[in-house]
């Protein structure tokens, strides 16, 4: 809790630590860039607004409760907020995602920031609104910001009760995901008939297919954008591995290539927040120095593209 003394005084040191930390590896401007506020998108058709760089689980925080590395995640989720994030998502899908960060809001983060968002993944009415309220009480709130129907999975089923749990204000917002190209066709004629707040897919500077369809649909529709897999799981450094950053990034406040990834998607005027899910506090500190000065624009995006091909 912020009023907590003790938690106060940690959450105040790793934040020195981070800034300490940051000015030993990354170039002089993060540590004017830290006093900044990082970057935010208007949720269509609101008044509010999210940070473009949030937090996925996925892949990450599938670890035993009892794994010594929790202490780790707690200055994880701490340094998370302390420099502006908001959006924490995750799903069913991830093992044991969900009770881990449970238990890392419990011991160190600031639930009055957090947009909790997960979602439903399993096949009936019944079984979504039971795994939907063991989400909740694993998270240990009392209801999600967002509610998202996972890779497509019973949909039809699912968004009935959604619609119920929004005009009941069990949720706030409800929203679709996948990962996968097979399904965007099917993706696409569901955000034409059906009105979610929210969608969820891959994009990133070597896989823009979604350029081409569902991105200008989600902008024509006024429906937030949340991206997954930003790195390719990994591909887009090992492509870049031992390649300098090319000295023009700096136009755009761009200083590694991690931000060069990420800037690249939130500059993409359809792209609400990006979710690069991580347990590394040196990889968030860089993830969120991605959402603080400017984005590239129009021109620098293609030449970013092209310098990329290249590689």
């Amino acid at each position: 809790m912020k009023t907590n003394e003790l938690w106060l005084s940690r959450r105040r040191f790793v934040a020195s630590a981070s800034v300490a930390m940051a000015s030993f590896w990354l170039a002089p401007w993060h540590l004017k860039a830290a006093e900044t506020t990082m970057l935010r998108k208007t949720i269509p058709g609101t008044s509010e607004s999210l940070p473009v760089i949030g937090l996925g689980s996925s892949r990450t925080f599938d670890v035993d409760i009892s794994d010594p590395v929790i202490s780790d995640f707690i200055a994880l989720i701490q340094e998370f907020f302390a420099q502006g994030g908001e959006l924490i998502d995750s799903s069913p899908m991830y093992g044991s995602a969900e009770q881990i960060i449970g238990t890392l809001l419990k011991r160190a983060g600031d639930r009055d920031r957090l947009f909790a968002a997960t979602k439903v993944w399993t096949d009936g009415e019944q079984a979504g609104i039971r795994q939907m309220e063991s989400s909740a009480r694993k998270w240990g709130i009392d209801s999600f910001d967002l509610m998202q129907i996972h890779n497509l999975r019973d949909w039809k089923t699912h968004l009935k009760t959604l619609k119920t749990w929004k005009a009941e204000g069990k949720i706030r917002y409800l929203g679709i995901t996948t990962s996968h190209g097979r399904n965007h066709r099917e993706l696409e004629t569901i955000l034409r008939q059906e009105p979610f707040d929210f969608v969820q897919f891959s994009y990133n500077i070597e896989d823009r297919s979604v350029e081409e369809r569902l991105l200008p649909l989600a902008a024509d529709r006024g429906i937030a954008v949340l991206v997954n897999r930003p790195y390719q799981r990994g591909a887009l450094f090992r492509a870049v591995k031992g390649k300098s950053l090319p000295s023009w990034t700096t136009e755009f406040d761009c200083y590694s290539w991690g931000q060069f990834f990420l800037k690249y998607i939130v500059s993409h005027p359809a792209v609400t927040c990006v979710i690069p899910a991580t347990t590394k506090l040196h990889h968030l500190q860089d993830n969120l120095a991605a959402g603080l000065g400017r984005l590239p624009d129009v021109g620098l995006r293609k030449k970013m593209e092209n310098f990329f091909a290249t590689l």
